[in-house]
């Protein structure tokens, strides 16, 4: 279990709500490692304080006063309408509502995403953190060798050397 899995845990598993062999694997978690134990005793301690303070009772008249100032809940295209729609029908909010929508198809056609093929377990918090990391992990590396391993980064490091070599060369002829 690595420490990102656990952080997803750590509140189920204070309330009591885990299943066992998630109890188990964050226990074993907290065990060898010294920041999520720290983390976990610092959530505890703070769900302790928390049962401790008193309940505050609301002022009576708080919920009447809220009933008040509500806005009406009758629905009218008219109040729709001068409550705003309008601003969003403008050109800028348009063009930028437009390009939002082609940005995620494009995203989405791109990295071959099909929502028909999701199911509930790929919803999972843990699952997609890991998934995240790992592409993260890999598109990072990527970046380095290719950096690494371009044209001009390798001249530039060869003629580097070069030099060096050929400074280091001329001061042991000095010495």
């Amino acid at each position: 279990m690595t420490c990102a899995e656990l952080e997803i845990l750590l509140s189920d598993y204070v309330d009591g709500t885990l299943r066992a062999d998630e109890r188990i694997a964050v226990e074993s978690h907290l065990a060898q490692c010294g920041p999520c134990s720290e983390l976990a005793q610092d959530v505890i301690g703070f769900q302790g304080f928390l049962e401790r303070v008193p309940a505050v009772e609301p002022p009576a008249e708080l919920v009447s006063r809220i009933i008040g100032q509500a806005p009406s809940r009758r629905f009218s295209w008219r109040k729709l309408w001068t409550g705003g729609i309008h601003v969003v029908l403008e050109p800028r909010y348009a063009l930028g509502l437009a390009m939002t929508v082609l940005s995620v198809a494009m995203v989405a056609r791109f990295t071959h995403f099909d929502a028909r093929q999701l199911s509930a377990a790929d919803l999972n918090p843990v699952k997609v953190w890991q998934s995240l990391e790992n592409r993260t992990y890999r598109v990072w590396d990527r970046g380095v060798k290719r950096y690494e391993t371009s044209r001009l980064v390798v001249e530039t490091q060869s003629q580097w050397n070069a030099w060096t070599d050929q400074d280091l060369i001329r001061g042991n002829d000095r010495r």
